[in-house]
């Protein structure tokens, strides 16, 4: 498509141009600054209670009190907001990865960059299905044909010229020989000179005032945000409780003192109950979930249906590159009349010279294998075309070559037929090859051909032409290696993978057969479907896997049939016309390599190899993830039952404030221990064995069901029963030696913390089989000894008495390791319960 005779810029002058224009956007992207960042994660609940506390140490008159809950809260905010600027880094990463491309030529060679990089002078290259990223001229045009209803409100496409070609005295403020920015090539391909980019284009002109949409929060961050705004009500009157009942507690001391010790006890509460971690949790987990996917060819646009992946239940898929590697190649070519150079002449002659089309691109190999170059196939002059749609599926092209004028024509056989000249003999033979090609599995197209006498005879239509049959030619697109499996893999995770293509039925059937999908005999044409009502269809998606002669506007029917049943789609797809479908399915697919530009501002998710084994990994990831937000929120409300029913049961047992197994200096250590094992941790935890073999889950689930918030709960009071149960029976055994009390109360939650993880990564897969999937992992390694060191450093270095603990001796380390150990460890012996009534399950069923 390069001619010799357009100039690219050079980095150099791409530079200069860039420092002058600045970037190809409408709208400058905001910059939040570090500052902004700390004070967003300081105005969090938990942190003005942190704050609030270490400003009632320093009234209390101890000021190393509060100087230590500083320094612990300063680290708490170093840790929030380094996760924010990771994820921030992460988003704008993904972000850059699925901005929107466009081929130019640089530095005498084709690049493909980012949209906004474009500067005035590039040459760009666009094509069908491209939205023309900046204003510029026509340089060269072929059967170029641009939308430009979104500035014009006119529906009907615009054909361009190049500038050479247009009549100079066109006054029409629209030219002909001009594209602009934000519009959309519905045909053809053309070159273009950059003229204006960014607000200086006429769409920026018009879109001057519009700013940014704000992100509207995803069903999951509303369920997380009302469930934080509960825990802090029940917090705020469980505060407002304690702190009374502490008061009445301490008639001895004076009153100021009396008020500030119910304070105390009321933040420490308080603290406890907040469960703040659930948003960072949601952030962290999707954004390097969505950032893990695309290291896998899977690029996530929208990160809410990084989330819904798990509940995928039916996946609608392109048979071609697809399911098939998009390698065509010309199996088998039939003519009719024996002459099978002249229907391989006229094959490639139907074919666009500067094709971009897998099959036109075999079809011209194959012509050049036999010995029939370019320069017979293309060397006349193009006087017609007759332009490929979706409803014609055919196409023609009508050559001059010298006094001969002939229309080369090809297409689906079922429509190049109608318009050729047959006898009844002839009819029925070339039907029986096609059934013959299709059974073997082959897409079969037709090739006619037409010889006219003078140009002024030229049909206006081609369904005007009256064609004689040349023959058929056989293409194979063989089924990918991995398919049959990722078949498998679907069928047994609850995951309906249905076959759309525009090939016909016979074919797609036997591809159907050759990957082992469910029900491959059952098929709906494009023309059965056209029939049906929307009833009719509903039903009969329920057992129909294939779909033939499908147009994309019929993939929105069906997608709206399946959503109907009530299950969740994912759906892949690559043209323009495709795009209403994307949007209206709950996860839009679309191909990284052959997608057009639209269909991937309407997908939520880019497939970057146009693999389907990629897809089938992605749903798996997408479980995974979703599994171990679910953990990471149960784990989060057991390690606060601990620290949450100490504060409460305290005051009721009558317990001294200054005796308390966790002040407020305590809650601030663990959250720093907390935050990295829920958001770091849990978050790097590997599938499951089993996951894709459970069922999808139902996508209106909430995010905490009552199973995991029981056994959070169960586990949670466990967990609170060993610490507290070992800290009051040591501050009763010496009730002045609260320290020691308090120090054997820590250990126990912060080494059963430890084993936590550990135990809840799986529900069937027992604690030594987890830590050795992630026996390597470094990050594993790194939390669960930092946990330890600082475990060490807190009970046998001078900060212990900052924190108003005692060292332990080895007895006392040993008996805490124990309780720990006792207190997390019994949910393995319901692990083993579980595991031999599912073994039970699965001996019963298979007799």
């Amino acid at each position: 498509m390069t001619e010799q005779h357009f100039q690219g810029l050079t980095s150099q002058e791409v530079k200069k141009l860039q420092e002058k224009f600045g970037k190809n956007e409408l709208v400058a992207e905001k910059k939040e600054s570090f500052l902004h960042k700390v004070l967003h994660v300081i105005t969090e609940p938990m942190f003005l209670l942190l704050i609030v506390a270490a400003t009632i140490y320093f009234i209390l008159g101890e000021p190393r009190d509060g100087a230590i809950m500083l320094i612990f809260v300063v680290g708490i905010i170093g840790i929030e907001t380094i996760q924010e600027w990771k994820t921030d880094k992460t988003l704008k990463a993904l972000k850059d990865l699925s901005a929107p491309q466009i081929k130019v030529l640089r530095d005498d060679c084709e690049k493909i960059i980012n949209s906004c990089d474009l500067v005035p002078g590039d040459i760009m290259f666009i094509s069908e299905g491209v939205k023309v990223p900046a204003d510029g001229v026509v340089m060269k045009a072929s059967t170029l044909a641009i939308d430009e209803s979104s500035l014009t409100g006119e529906a009907e496409a615009v054909w361009k010229v190049s500038k050479e070609n247009c009549d100079s005295n066109d006054a029409d403020y629209w030219r002909k020989d001009y594209c602009y920015a934000g519009t959309l090539v519905t045909q053809g391909t053309g070159i273009i000179l950059v003229d204006k980019i960014g607000s200086a284009t006429e769409y920026g002109k018009i879109g001057q005032d519009v700013i940014s949409a704000p992100d509207n929060p995803t069903p999951l961050q509303k369920q997380t945000s009302k469930l934080v705004k509960l825990c802090a009500i029940i917090a705020a009157v469980l505060f407002i409780i304690v702190g009374i009942v502490t008061y009445f507690n301490i008639p001895d001391h004076a009153f100021t003192d009396r008020l500030i010790e119910s304070i105390l006890s009321g933040v420490t509460l308080a603290m406890a109950m907040i469960p703040e971690e659930f948003p960072v949790i949601l952030t962290v987990f999707l954004s390097m979930g969505a950032w893990r996917l695309a290291k896998k060819h899977s690029l996530v646009r929208k990160l809410p249906s990084v989330e819904t992946l798990g509940a995928v239940s039916v996946l609608c898929v392109d048979k071609t590159g697809t399911i098939t590697m998009n390698k065509m190649s010309v199996r088998e070519v039939w003519s009719l009349k024996n002459d099978t150079n002249t229907l391989t002449k006229i094959m490639g002659m139907g074919c666009k010279p500067d094709a971009y089309d897998p099959m036109e691109k075999s079809m011209i190999t194959f012509c050049e294998e036999g010995g029939i170059t370019r320069d017979i196939l293309f060397g006349g002059e193009l006087v017609k075309e007759y332009a490929f749609t979706d409803e014609l599926k055919m196409m023609g092209h009508v050559w001059q070559n010298h006094s001969d004028i002939t229309v080369a024509a090809k297409g689906s056989p079922e429509r190049i037929l109608t318009i050729c000249s047959l006898t009844d003999n002839d009819r029925k033979i070339a039907e029986k090859k096609i059934l013959e090609m299709s059974k073997e599995g082959l897409r079969v197209i037709a090739v006619g051909q037409m010889k006219i006498s003078e140009e002024s005879n030229i049909p206006d239509k081609l369904t005007e032409c009256s064609l004689e049959l040349c023959g058929l030619i056989g293409l194979a697109d063989p089924p990918r290696e991995s398919v049959k499996e990722d078949i498998k893999t679907c069928t047994k995770a609850g995951v309906r993978v249905v076959m759309i293509t525009g090939d016909n039925g016979v074919t797609a059937s036997s591809i159907a057969r050759q990957i082992n999908m469910p029900n491959s005999d059952k098929i709906i044409t494009g023309d059965e479907l056209n029939k049906m009502s929307d009833e009719e269809l509903r039903e009969r998606v329920k057992e129909v896997n294939v779909f033939s002669r499908v147009v994309p506007e019929h993939k929105m029917r069906i997608v709206k049939a399946f959503k109907e049943n009530g299950e969740i789609v994912a759906m892949t797809g690559d043209g323009v016309n495709d795009a209403p479908a994307l949007k209206h399915a709950d996860i839009g697919i679309a191909m990284g390599k052959r997608g057009s530009e639209v269909s991937r501002e309407a997908a939520d998710l880019i497939l970057l190899d146009d693999n389907f084994s990629t897809i089938v990994e992605t749903i798996r990831d997408g479980r995974r993830i979703y599994d171990n937000i679910r953990k990471a929120i149960g784990y989060v409300f057991t390690i606060h039952i601990p620290i949450a029913f100490a504060s409460l049961l305290a005051p009721i047992l009558g317990i001294n404030p200054s005796s308390l197994l966790l002040l407020p200096l305590h809650v601030v250590l663990l959250e720093l221990v907390i935050d990295p094992t829920c958001s770091i941790v849990l978050e790097r935890q590997p599938a499951e064995d089993d996951i894709m073999e459970r069922a999808p889950r139902n996508a209106n689930e909430k995010i905490l069901t009552t199973k995991t918030l029981t056994k959070s709960i169960i586990q949670g009071v466990v967990m609170f029963g060993a610490s507290f149960g070992t800290y009051y029976a040591f501050l009763n055994n010496n009730s002045t030696n609260a320290p020691l009390a308090r120090a054997m109360g820590l250990t126990i939650i912060l080494l059963a913390n430890v084993l936590l993880v550990n135990v809840n990564s799986s529900d069937s897969d027992y604690a030594i089989k987890s830590f050795a999937k992630l026996k390597k992992d470094k990050v594993m390694w790194t939390v669960n000894f930092g946990t330890l060191a600082g475990l060490a450093v807190i009970l046998y270095t001078p900060l212990n008495s900052f924190l108003k603990l005692a060292p332990l001796s080895l007895s006392q380390l040993i008996l805490a390791a124990v309780i720990s150990a006792v207190s997390v460890l019994w949910y393995e012996l319901v692990k083993v319960t579980k595991n031999i009534r599912k073994q039970s399950k699965y001996s019963y069923l298979s007799q």
